[in-house]
């Protein structure tokens, strides 16, 4: 018993690697753009190099679904490694990439692989944390992706010191040997208890599958809940650093470091305090995580009224460290909360439509903020983002209501 208690720290531990490779990897390209562009020249147009940064985010947007499906049916430690290893070769082949074509089905191959990790993961987690670790155990888990994302930053740095082809090679044989460990120490779990002489009964089709998420009320609830955040969730990633500039009357080599850093720190802080208490409200009250949760996104209000309408160093910095810390709770709550009302026979699939909506949503709000941008109406638009997530919180805390810490079928 107690060894298994040590093992289940130890996925946590093999998968904060994958997560930060995830993460770090997808976000290279976009800060070695100026060391690119001297060998592919249809990078030095910003239309070409948003073609390459999209086809990227609407095939992970597509596969999401499809990744999580594929999670409920096969072994999961299979799909982790082999999404790793091709993810990780695709990355080490864009740094012997020449043209602008290789890059962009390079980068769409990127969208596939990188998509049928994240269900597959969070569903395996689950499996191995119940009730008293799970949401501390994701909130670690996301923090790989907080350190991937602020360690992808870096690309430019490596690149400047050795070559852009480097940098994708030295970071793509990392993953594949990466893989190799998770080949040796990751093991499969499934939590399907059968009697002995039972009769093993097969896993549901696609239709089933898919037929009970959508009849079940409480799961389109989360995928709204889910989706609204992401709104200012993926505008925050990627018009953060212009907002600081614009409202702080700074350059973007200050402006970018200071909001990064400070929307990485505070999300850091804010998964691992928001999994700890969920974990610990669950067992006193069974709605523990939603309300965790909500106080998490609750932060995230005043928030966006103030990062978008504040002209002061404090206000500013203050705001995202709130909204960071804020989202941090939320985001360590999702996959929780599913388990209360989805069984672990679909919750990757669950999952996985709900990244799907995710994804897309940042996708427009991300064209959104571009033309709020050209107008002049960034902080604006970004106070206004605060009157939906008061929407979803309203709707969260009025419907759901789970019956159960973990939901079992009958």
């Amino acid at each position: 018993m107690k060894k298994e208690g040590t093992y289940k720290w130890m996925v946590v531990g093999l998968l904060w690697g994958v997560a930060l490779l995830n993460y770090m990897d997808r976000q290279m390209l976009s800060t070695m753009k100026p060391s690119m562009m001297i060998d592919i020249a249809e990078l030095r147009s910003a239309t070409n190099f948003g073609y390459l940064m999209a086809i990227f985010l609407w095939i992970y947007g597509f596969m999401s679904p499809v990744s999580g499906i594929i999670a409920d049916r096969i072994n999961r430690k299979w799909l982790i490694v082999g999404s790793l290893f091709v993810w990780s070769a695709v990355t080490l082949t864009m740094g012997l990439a020449t043209s602008f074509n290789q890059l962009y089905w390079l980068r769409a191959l990127m969208g596939v692989s990188e998509a049928l990790y994240i269900p597959a993961a969070l569903s395996l987690i689950a499996d191995y944390h119940q009730d008293k670790t799970r949401s501390l155990a994701i909130g670690i888990h996301m923090t790989g992706l907080y350190m991937g994302q602020a360690l992808g930053g870096f690309g430019a740095t490596i690149a400047a010191a050795f070559s852009w082809q480097k940098t994708f090679m030295y970071f793509g044989f990392a993953g594949i040997f990466y893989a190799v460990i998770l080949i040796l120490f990751l093991k499969e779990k499934r939590n399907t208890e059968v009697e002995p002489s039972a009769t093993i009964v097969p896993r549901p089709s696609v239709f089933k599958g898919l037929t009970v998420l959508f009849s079940n009320i409480a799961f389109w609830i989360i995928v709204f809940y889910f989706a609204v955040p992401s709104l200012p969730g993926w505008g925050v990633k990627n018009w953060m650093p212009t907002l600081f500039s614009e409202n702080l009357h700074i350059d973007m080599s200050r402006a970018g470091p200071m909001s990064t850093i400070t929307i990485a720190a505070s999300s850091f802080l804010g998964v691992i305090f928001g999994g700890y208490l969920s974990d610990k409200w669950v067992q006193q009250n069974i709605r523990g995580r939603i309300y965790t949760s909500a106080i998490g996104l609750s932060l995230t209000i005043p928030a966006l009224i103030l990062v978008g309408m504040g002209h002061s160093m404090l206000a500013v910095i203050g705001a995202a460290f709130c909204f960071g810390f804020g989202y941090g709770m939320f985001d360590a709550n999702n996959m929780p909360i599913l388990c209360q009302f989805v069984s672990a026979k679909h919750r990757a699939s669950a999952y996985g439509l709900m990244n799907m909506v995710g994804v897309f949503a940042g996708a427009l709000i991300t064209d959104w903020l571009g033309k709020s941008t050209d107008a002049g109406n960034l902080g604006k638009d970004f106070a206004m983002m605060s009157v939906i997530i008061v929407m979803a919180l309203l709707l969260n805390l009025f419907f759901l209501r789970p019956k159960s810490k973990e939901f079992v079928d009958q």
